[in-house]
């Protein structure tokens, strides 16, 4: 297998696919790409106040939260009761602030996970779970089943503020994972890269389903389906998160904040875990700004300031993520180009959609923008290898939506759990029933066995000649 059929793969990272024992012995995954790291900075056409938007958003997105803010470096207030992470750049570091779990193997910022610091930090009684490890990826954990066997699925964080110096007379204990892991009932989750997802919001509804329309027939020859995530009241197509859970960034924003760091906000004002001893602050305890508190700013202790100032850190929070630009690819080569033409020849381009335009933009130059995310945002079944039991909204136990590629090369955890760090080994995982093309017969409860609708591009690609 030369170098343009690993590229192919390598976009393919998503979808199954099936690889020999002899074409795995003949490849090796090289790593993340090295050098500056290809995203990170603002969209390239905001105007000047655009800019200072996203500048402050972009502080706000690095603060460190503390029970109480009162912790020198973690002034920002609302720390659990639990919680995964104490900072949005905690989860998104990698390649740059914004991108997807940090690790030793980056090149560009090697770093242990911070989650396994994180137990301990002011004083906290935490122990790190088994699949927190150093050289591991920031996770979540949900539990697929409640105690008396009917579906949970939500976030158990990993820790709570039990013993920290800001969190006197809290005794919240840990979830029990060690019980939980042996009945089988812990399934993970890693963070999602936010580069480009301003251009992802703006993209209409309309667009989403004629482009999946227009595959229709070619995905229907080698047994792919593909339908959207909606919201339940108005019937629009949600498009955040690794089952497409999350209808907009705010939401998105919101709710990251509240299950991962355990801060109360507007849209999710209440606490999660709150027992009477570990709730410290009033509620929500980041709310849209009556008085600016900025004590660098000349308007400090008024009611005049900046859209930031004034603004909630979630709301902050989505701007930034609003206003990123997307992954810059790496230069084109004749390898990177045969890739693409297989990419495409194969089927991965059916769901891994190329391109896609948005509509108007209240920001500068950002409508009408053709940009290349290599996703159609649908649910797709991806089969018994990759299920995790989880419903949320339309999508079912073995249903996520197909991961956007772009930025895929300093990336170093992959699928949705991060159970690899090998693109290979990603691949190989996505295996279901030797390439069984299945029936379309899915019950979203209890997907049958054979389900993955990747396996018509699987057989494809192990049809394709090693030259």
């Amino acid at each position: 297998m030369k170098q343009s059929k690993l590229l192919a793969v390598v976009l393919c990272l998503v979808l199954p696919a099936i690889l020999s024992t002899g074409a795995l012995q003949a490849q090796h995954d090289l790593g993340p790409r090295g050098g500056l790291p290809g995203a990170g900075g603002a969209f390239p056409t905001l105007n000047a106040n655009e800019q200072a938007f996203f500048n402050q958003a972009f502080l706000r997105f690095q603060e460190v939260q503390s029970v109480s803010g009162d912790i020198s470096g973690e002034d920002s207030e609302g720390l659990g009761p639990t919680f995964n992470g104490n900072s949005c750049t905690m989860c998104h570091a990698q390649p740059a602030i914004g991108g997807s779990s940090p690790g030793l193997a980056s090149p560009q910022n090697p770093i242990p996970n911070p989650q396994v610091a994180l137990a301990n930090l002011d004083g906290a009684i935490n122990s790190v779970p088994a699949f927190v490890t150093a050289s591991g990826p920031v996770r979540e954990a949900r539990f697929i089943r409640n105690p008396d066997g009917s579906p949970d699925g939500s976030v158990h964080d990993l820790y709570t503020i039990t013993g920290r110096t800001d969190a006197v007379g809290c005794t919240l204990a840990q979830p029990d994972f060690v019980q939980q892991l042996a009945k089988d009932n812990v399934v993970f989750r890693i963070p999602t890269p936010l580069f480009g997802l301003g251009l992802v919001e703006n993209t209409s509804d309309a667009t989403l389903r004629a482009n999946l329309a227009a595959t229709q027939t070619a995905r229907s020859r080698l047994g792919i389906g593909g339908s959207f995530n909606t919201n339940g009241n108005d019937n629009t197509i949600t498009r955040f998160g690794w089952k497409a859970q999350n209808k907009s960034l705010l939401i998105f924003a919101g709710e990251a904040y509240n299950v991962e760091q355990g801060v109360s906000n507007e849209l999710f004002p209440n606490e999660r875990s709150a027992i009477p001893s570990c709730v410290f602050n009033e509620m929500p305890e980041d709310s849209t700004n009556l008085v600016n508190g900025n004590s660098a700013s000349p308007n400090n202790g008024t009611a005049i300031g900046t859209a930031s100032e004034m603004l909630s850190d979630t709301a902050n929070f989505a701007a930034f993520i609003r206003l990123l630009a997307p992954p810059t690819p790496s230069p084109q080569t004749t390898s990177t180009l045969n890739g693409s033409t297989l990419f495409s020849s194969i089927g991965c381009a059916l769901c891994h959609s190329p391109s896609l335009t948005t509509g108007a933009s209240i920001f500068t130059s950002m409508g009408g923008v053709t940009y290349r995310p290599f996703s159609d945002f649908a649910l797709h079944h991806m089969g018994s290898g990759l299920a995790d039991g989880i419903n949320q909204g339309a999508a079912g136990p073995d249903q996520f939506r197909t991961a956007p590629l772009w930025g895929l090369g300093q990336r170093l955890f992959f699928l949705h759990d991060g159970r690899t760090a090998d693109v290979l080994q990603a691949i190989e995982t996505h295996a279901d029933c030797n390439g069984k093309i299945p029936d379309g017969n899915h019950d979203r409860f209890h997907p049958s066995k054979c389900s993955s609708e990747a396996n018509g591009v699987i057989n494809n690609f192990n049809a394709l000649s090693p030259s």
